[in-house]
């Protein structure tokens, strides 16, 4: 059984309410100078890994979408830190809108980092698309636009191609393929594939995976209709003789 992280927990810097949806977006190039640095400040204290400075850049009354909590964010952010503590992280303004004394902005987070677990080097590149809300110098929501992590460790870990819609609508099903892309000739291929739905529960403990092994060079899963808006995450896991790669990717149900 093998354990993944959703990159949700890893950041926390996608912060808006879903009724600033139709704002008419601005160029990232004419956003205020005080906006950009309060950016370029949130990723200073991430990769110093600086707690303190984190919390005094949210708002007591920080909350997602998913219904996570600053008190729950910041206990998951300093477990993740300490699993990977050289993780870097790298944040792109998008576009922006004014929002009465603060602004809204969607933005783009890359990351990278490693980990030493059970003896086994663990390598976690991820990217989180997200909208912002901030108030004076805090942020104050997070709504999740995309997410997409991967794991991978050993020598030659399978390179995959992975087919799933970031956002699908209430009623219809959908399909997760994870394609091993180079061809397995006669190599044993394992893994498993599951959805489930977006929950605080989950950032504190992502869970574990059981394998099984595979008849062919991917995991194709067809995901059932859910018949309310919300947030799944999809995962994958591919082992073979000479690594292991974890995927994880969000898609969003609506109206």
């Amino acid at each position: 059984m093998y354990r993944r992280w959703f990159l949700s927990v890893i950041i926390g810097f996608g912060i808006s309410l879903g009724t600033h949806l139709t704002l008419r977006a601005e160029s990232p190039e004419t956003a205020p100078v005080d906006l950009k640095a309060l950016i370029t400040q949130i990723d200073a204290a991430a990769n110093r890994q600086d707690i303190d400075r984190i919390q005094s850049l949210y708002s007591d009354q920080y909350v997602t979408a998913d219904g996570l909590m600053l008190d729950e964010f910041t206990q998951s952010l300093k477990q993740l830190w300490k699993n990977y503590p050289n993780l870097k992280y790298k944040t792109e303004l998008l576009s922006w809108e004014k929002n009465g004394t603060g602004w809204v902005v969607e933005t783009l987070t890359t990351m990278t980092g490693s980990s030493q677990q059970n003896g086994r080097k663990i390598q976690l590149e991820g990217k989180i698309k997200s909208r912002q809300t901030f108030q004076g110098n805090q942020l104050i929501r997070q709504e999740i636009l995309g997410e997409e992590t991967k794991l991978t460790s050993g020598e030659k870990p399978p390179e995959v191609t992975v087919n799933a819609p970031e956002t699908v609508k209430v009623g219809e099903t959908f399909d997760f393929d994870v394609i091993v892309d180079e061809p397995l000739r006669d190599e044993l291929l394992a893994g498993t594939a599951i959805a489930e739905k977006v929950d605080t529960d989950r950032y504190l403990d992502p869970g574990t995976m059981q394998l099984e092994l595979l008849q062919s060079g991917g995991l194709f899963k067809r995901i059932s209709a859910v018949e309310q808006p919300q947030s799944h995450w999809l995962s994958a896991i591919l082992v073979r003789s000479e690594g292991i790669t974890i995927v994880t990717y969000r898609v969003r149900i609506v109206e």
